[in-house]
């Protein structure tokens, strides 16, 4: 099989099931901005040298690609029951997990300024990516059905993507730039 199939070429792409729609759909533009962020999670892991961190990250990427094929598989296609759709239980074992990492960080009372270590960045991108990816399906829901279930999901992940960067530089002994409404940025 080859990697290119020359069907998207007129400005289409498939969904799950058979139909085709355009590439600029707002579907095809949430599925897209879950990649996208799966792609950023990804460079943060290659980055990462918590194992702990890392093996929430896995499981993450793997639950997007299930939020990814939800939301490429339209609400009445058959297929849609071959899907692990995202349901409450995995929001639930997102909030285990921010609670368990937000425990040992120092309570904010600023807005954190994304960088530091190099995979806490990456994290950022990869939670302000999950946010466009959940204005994505909000919009979307707005036009057609979706799973409710996934912008739940969506807006827990990017908490925890915040909570892991914090993390990530806690535990690498970055420090963080907090922001205060003064305008002026200080080091932690």
């Amino acid at each position: 099989m080859k990697v290119y199939t020359k069907t998207g070429d007129d400005g289409t792409t498939g969904l799950y099931g058979g139909a085709r729609t355009g590439k600029d759909a707002p579907r095809v533009a949430a599925y897209g901005s879950v990649d996208e962020a799966n792609a950023a999670i990804g460079l943060a892991r290659a980055n990462l040298g918590d194992a702990d961190v890392d093996r929430v990250l896995a499981r993450i990427q793997r639950t997007l690609f299930d939020v990814g094929a939800d939301l490429a598989t339209p609400a009445d296609a058959p297929q849609r029951g071959r899907l692990h759709l995202i349901d409450d239980e995995d929001v639930e074992g997102v909030e285990v997990q921010i609670d368990r990492f937000d425990h040992e960080l120092e309570a904010l009372k600023q807005f954190v300024i994304p960088g530091g270590h190099v995979a806490s960045a990456a994290l950022h991108v990869a939670r302000s990516v999950v946010r466009r990816a959940e204005r994505e399906v909000v919009a979307l829901g707005r036009e057609e059905a979706v799973n409710e279930a996934v912008v739940r999901y969506l807006n827990r992940v990017s908490d925890l993507l915040f909570v892991l960067a914090r993390t990530v530089n806690a535990r690498t002994g970055v420090s963080e730039t907090r922001w205060l409404v003064e305008r002026r940025a200080v080091e932690e």
